[in-house]
């Protein structure tokens, strides 16, 4: 028991977020600091979430981490920048009188291991929700009670928006050391209960172009971009604001598609052009409009972040009528029962008008698979010991 003791562990869990207003391109690649501001809607941790344990020992000889059950190097920039960043604050809050001489603790190396519930870089968000994560459980280990949007989004820019529940901004801040580019929640996840998500899964494949790589791209060569940035995104985020804050489903819904298309047209105006969608992301958006124009009014909203996966917002009274309309034309190939994940939707039948309105040709097997789910919290700390990741020797326990 003696050697348990003397490890510190403590283990989070943290969301995924999805921006109805898209963050694209920074204006300082080291601190991670935006050309605009973002709105986001965090996702329920019952069906997408990253679980993170951090330990701290005397006895660990260097600092290590492992993700999805494999070592990876711990001497990754971000992931240095996040640690350095979290023994500033721990170091920080000690010589502010808190404690008396500084805790041992900051001297002690630190083990994590992470697992995602959900693809790994395939357009899901994992990088936010894994540094959101991280920067958690760092800060709960290391006694750090400071706001965490900096240490997050060192990892990963849009990581500081899943610290919190509900609707949340991340403003882009002024400032050269960007203290001022931090997240804030606009509402919490209660706020707007009848509003449903659900992914589309059309690739669960690691995408051809990563985030960093096609933001710099972008700023580097889109027109677009920066007008987008400086002329539309401020009158945005403040019509997006009003959406949320009225729960104006039609407004909302249109801004989303409307911004997901722009951020998307930006991609193209890249040199040489990023093309995150493919041709199924291309009739799921097709999709959409049909069922909206056979209502007459905006009942579904689509967005893509960086990746082919389609993002849906609706409300929960069309949530049945929707999941029908995709399983209509994009059969599922195989697993028919296991096509809908998480939130149970009940089976509807669809209406010959409204099969005729959509139109187009079945494509099989075009989605994977439905994730349903909702607006849920921000990180959660995991009181039960058996929910670490790391066992008492501060390595991972085998898979059970």
């Amino acid at each position: 028991m003696a050697s348990e003791k003397r490890l510190e562990v403590v283990t989070c869990t943290a969301p995924v977020n999805i921006a109805v207003i898209k963050y694209w391109g920074k204006r300082d690649e080291e601190l991670i600091l935006p050309i605009n501001s973002s709105l986001s809607v965090t996702l329920h941790q019952d069906q997408l979430k990253t679980t993170t344990t951090a330990a701290i020992s005397r006895d660990f000889t260097e600092d290590r981490i492992w993700l999805n059950g494999r070592e990876e190097d711990v001497g990754q920039p971000r992931l240095q920048a996040c640690l350095r960043e979290i023994r500033r604050l721990a170091r920080k809050r000690g010589s502010d009188g808190h404690e008396d001489p500084l805790p041992l603790s900051l001297s002690y190396k630190v083990h994590v291991a992470s697992v995602n519930n959900f693809p790994t870089a395939a357009g899901l968000a994992s990088s936010a929700a894994g540094y959101a994560c991280l920067a958690y459980a760092l800060a709960r280990v290391y006694g750090v009670e400071s706001d965490l949007s900096e240490v997050a989004r060192r990892g990963s820019g849009s990581a500081c928006r899943s610290l919190y529940g509900g609707f949340v901004e991340w403003q882009m801040g002024e400032r050269a050391d960007g203290k001022d580019s931090i997240a804030r929640q606009l509402a919490p996840e209660s706020h707007w209960p009848e509003l449903r998500v659900l992914i589309l899964v059309v690739s669960t494949e690691k995408k051809p172009t990563g985030s960093t790589a096609g933001m710099q791209t972008s700023v580097e060569t889109s027109a677009l971009l920066r007008f987008r940035a400086e002329a539309l995104v401020p009158a945005r985020m403040a019509e997006m604001t009003r959406c949320v804050r009225e729960r104006d489903f039609q407004a909302f819904g249109q801004l989303t598609m409307k911004d997901s298309n722009q951020f998307h047209a930006t991609c193209m105006d890249t040199f040489p052009p990023i093309s995150y969608l493919n041709d199924t992301s291309q009739r799921i958006i097709h999709l959409v409009h049909c069922f909206n124009a056979h209502h007459g009014q905006t009942k579904v909203a689509y967005t893509f972040d960086a990746g082919a996966n389609a993002v849906i917002f609706t409300l929960d009274d069309t949530v049945a009528e929707f999941v029908a309309a995709v399983r209509h034309s994009f059969p599922p190939e195989l697993n028919g029962d296991k096509f809908l994940k998480g939130l149970p939707v009940e089976p509807v039948p669809l209406s010959d008008e409204l099969k005729a309105a959509l139109g187009t040709d079945p494509t099989p097997g075009g989605i994977k698979y439905i994730i349903a789910t909702q607006v849920g919290p921000g990180p959660q700390v995991l009181d039960d010991p058996g929910a670490h990741l790391l066992g008492p020797d501060g390595l991972p326990k085998a898979a059970a």
